[in-house]
């Protein structure tokens, strides 16, 4: 019924042939940037190329099942989500703060010191780094937190691993714990991300909790999407150019604009402005959802690979129904395998390869899962080494009536997305006026 209602709200009327500003790209940073142009009182048109909102934060229903589009999950703590999103009404259901690490065949409880003061005691002899490391990373919890979050994007930094080393983290603890979740989280198990983001993240992973809506990742944009007026929103409208006034459509028909603002992926933003904005570059991620008659850990909580590449492909694993029980259908557990970069092979390949891992995890019953879906996202979030993130955002406004936004001109997380939109919103305000 949601999904209904919010479908009568979209008109694909050709009549309406120009408007005050064109927004191109219904993700998370065009919703963002609409709503807040609307509200400032300006005429607005938002178009999109697929058939729904939310950009790369979809999700599909398959067999009763809920896909997101790639493992994603809500930090509670950010703060420009916190300030237009109505939480609540998502009926977020929260994972466990920490993760399960799986060293040789064993698995060891790494829990957040600042949320999970007993769990944290216990894990501090898991041969997850050493006691000393346990220290730092309450050490570390205690040098982020406080004061504008933003300051930590601004802080001089080289790569995510030599901050690591140069707060005394062992090799263990790096190896074992940072890798896979900072090199799932930041899709670069190098480590070789700016520092500034992994200070940033530690933060937001240390205020608050990561979450799953109870509908699938999409209720975020279909809510703010709903805040639209009727007729802002047009979806399967492709664009094929854009100007500073006008956006032309694949297959004809044209937009009239007195601003247009291009908000979508970086390599599509590149392809759309030509040497105005240049492409990023991409961090891929594969995502495999498997159907099974039970969950294998019975916990709303994260499962780390600690052993390397040498296990196996998988990065991590979730059982989604675990943390959100209506991911799956009722008796059936929906588990999510991430395997960061480009995989090699085929699809049947890859399934077979990650079954092999998870059959030394958890035995023969991996034999009995059925193979979902499997989601291979070429571009899942842009590069941002510390010579690209010199400067912690890119500008938003190009030439007079064109302007971009996405978490390619801020850094690449739901918190990012939303504050370009904000920025873009703010400057062809004041431009057109």
């Amino acid at each position: 019924m949601e999904r209904e209602n919010f479908n009568q709200r979209v008109i694909m009327s050709e009549a309406q042939d120009r408007a005050e500003v064109v927004v191109v790209g219904a993700g998370l940073a065009g919703l963002a940037c609409a709503l807040d142009l609307v509200a400032l009182g300006r005429d607005v048109r938002l178009v999109e190329a697929s058939d729904g909102v939310g950009g790369r934060v979809r999700t599909d229903a398959v067999d009763g099942f809920l896909l997101d589009r790639g493992f994603q999950v809500i930090l509670e703590a950010y703060p420009e989500l916190r300030r237009r999103v109505d939480l609540k009404a998502l009926d977020l259901k929260a994972f466990y703060p920490g993760a399960l690490v799986r060293i040789g065949n064993e698995v060891h409880r790494m829990a957040d010191p600042g949320l999970e003061m007993a769990d944290a005691l216990r894990s501090i002899t898991a041969p997850v780094g050493t006691f000393a490391d346990k220290l730092r990373v309450a050490r570390l919890r205690q040098e982020v937190v406080g004061g504008d979050a933003e300051r930590l994007l601004e802080a001089p930094a080289g790569t995510t691993e030599e901050v690591l080393r140069e707060a005394g983290f062992s090799e263990g603890m790096i190896d074992r714990f940072f890798r896979p979740f900072f090199g799932g989280v930041l899709l670069d198990p190098t480590l070789g991300v700016s520092g500034r983001l992994f200070r940033y993240y530690f933060r937001m992973f240390a205020e608050g909790t990561s979450s799953l809506p109870a509908t699938g990742m999409e209720a975020l944009p279909r809510q703010l999407a709903g805040r639209l007026p009727e007729g802002t929103l047009q979806l399967d409208h492709p664009v094929r150019k854009v100007t500073a006034s006008r956006v032309e459509f694949e297959g004809g028909g044209s937009l009239e604009a007195e601003a247009v603002v291009v908000a979508v992926e970086g390599p599509e933003a590149a392809r759309l402005l030509g040497d105005r904005v240049a492409d990023p570059g991409s961090r891929s991620v594969t995502c495999l959802y498997f159907d099974a008659p039970e969950s294998p850990v019975n916990e709303e909580i994260l499962v780390l690979n600690g052993n390397g590449p040498s296990d196996g492909p998988v990065n991590n694993l979730a059982v989604l129904s675990d943390v959100a029980r209506g991911y799956a259908p009722s008796g059936r557990a929906l588990i999510s395998v991430t395997v960061v970069g480009e995989p090699n092979g085929s699809e049947l390949e890859l399934e077979q390869d990650v079954r092999r891992q998870l059959t030394g995890w958890y035995g023969d019953q991996v034999s009995g899962w059925k193979a979902i879906r499997q989601y291979r996202i070429a571009h899942a979030q842009p590069l941002q080494t510390p010579a690209l993130m010199t400067s912690p955002r890119r500008p938003v406004r190009l030439d007079n009536g064109l302007f971009v936004c996405g978490d390619h001109r801020d850094h690449a997380s739901l918190n990012g997305a939303l504050s370009s939109g904000k920025r873009a919103a703010r400057e062809v305000h004041r431009a057109l006026s």
